[in-house]
C-alpha cells in the first residue's frame, strides 16, 4: 500500500481518503457477508482479502498522517481480545456463553468509560493552556 500510494505509484490510490472509499468498504463487506449467505467458500477467502485491503488501505492513510499503522491496528486487537477473553487468558470462570457475553459487556462498558475519562483529562489539561 505503500509502495500504491507513493509518487510512483497508482493515481487512483493516491486520490483515496478515508472518506473517498466509505462505499467501497460498504461494498465489500455486503460481498463478504453474500459469500457466508451463500456458503460460498471460495469467494469468502476472496472477498475476505478485499476487506482485509481497507483495514491496510486505512490504516495507510492513519499512517502519512501520523496517527496510526497497521501494527497499531493489530495490537490494539490483540490486547482488546485478552482484555475481553479473561475466562481463557486470565482466571475468570465462564460456565455458559451468557456468562460470557455478560462479562464482555461489562469489560466493553468499561473500556468505553474509562476512553470518556481519558479524553475528559485531555481536554481539562488543554484548557489551562
Amino acid at each position: 500500500m505503500t509502495r500504491l500510494r507513493s509518487p510512483k505509484g497508482c493515481p487512483w490510490d493516491r486520490k483515496q481518503t478515508h472518506e473517498s472509499i466509505i462505499k467501497c468498504l460498504r461494498d465489500e463487506t455486503e460481498e463478504v457477508i453474500d459469500a457466508i449467505r451463500k456458503k460460498d467458500m471460495h469467494n469468502l477467502r476472496e472477498e475476505l482479502g478485499d476487506l482485509l485491503l481497507h483495514v491496510v488501505f486505512h490504516s495507510q492513510l492513519a499512517r502519512e498522517k501520523g496517527h496510526f499503522d497497521f501494527d497499531d491496528v493489530v495490537q490494539m486487537l490483540n490486547r482488546k481480545l485478552i482484555r475481553r477473553h479473561p475466562h481463557v487468558f486470565g482466571n475468570h470462570k465462564a460456565r455458559n456463553i451468557g456468562e460470557v457475553w455478560k462479562k464482555w459487556n461489562e469489560i466493553k462498558a468499561k473500556e468505553k468509560t474509562d476512553r470518556r475519562h481519558a479524553k475528559n483529562r485531555a481536554r481539562s489539561k488543554n484548557v489551562g493552556r
